[in-house]
């Protein structure tokens, strides 16, 4: 089971890598644009609809890693009345509802990403950018999550530790 949840975490953190290419892409690209206004008095004219591409990569991809290390806003008005056995039931009500909810979320993007695939849609800009990438890289950051709450739920029911707590988390850079 082990070897479940670090592969699981070993995906999330790969997402959580490409989030951050893809932010750091979304950096330059303003970069680009800046120089391109100002030095040159012309533009790309797509900067605001790849930022937003961006955006939601970075969002989607990076949520399983924050998950894994507790960095997502919860809000434990009841979690931190309950303890032992309610707290894990608790737990483990609310990772399974989060699953069945963000695996609605997963159909109906998969659905949306196949078809964009299957009719060629692309966007209204002068990029023509191919609908189902953008789409695509949020149906990836949704799996992810599912599969890390799944890891987050099973552990529940096992009542293992997580490998990394959020005080740990505060030392990373």
């Amino acid at each position: 089971m082990q070897y479940f949840y670090d592969t699981v975490f070993a995906v999330s953190r790969l997402a959580a890598a490409l989030a951050c290419a893809v932010l750091v892409g979304m950096v330059g690209f303003i970069l680009y644009e800046i120089v391109l206004r100002y030095f040159f008095h012309s533009s790309t004219y797509v900067l605001d609809e790849f930022v937003g591409y961006g955006v939601a990569a970075c969002t989607f991809l990076s949520l399983g890693y924050a998950l894994e290390h507790g960095s997502l806003i919860r809000v434990n008005v009841l979690v931190s009345r309950l303890h032992g056995g309610a707290k894990r039931t608790f737990e483990i009500f609310c990772a399974g509802l989060t699953m069945a909810v963000i695996g609605l979320f997963i159909w109906f993007f998969w659905i949306r990403v196949l078809r964009h695939w299957m009719r060629g849609t692309t966007s209204s800009s002068i990029a023509e950018v191919p609908m189902w990438i953008p789409e695509g890289l949020v149906f990836l950051g949704l799996c992810v999550f599912w599969l890390q709450l799944l890891v987050y739920l099973l552990r529940q029911v096992t009542n293992t530790p997580p490998p990394i707590t959020p005080s740990e988390t505060a030392h990373e850079v």
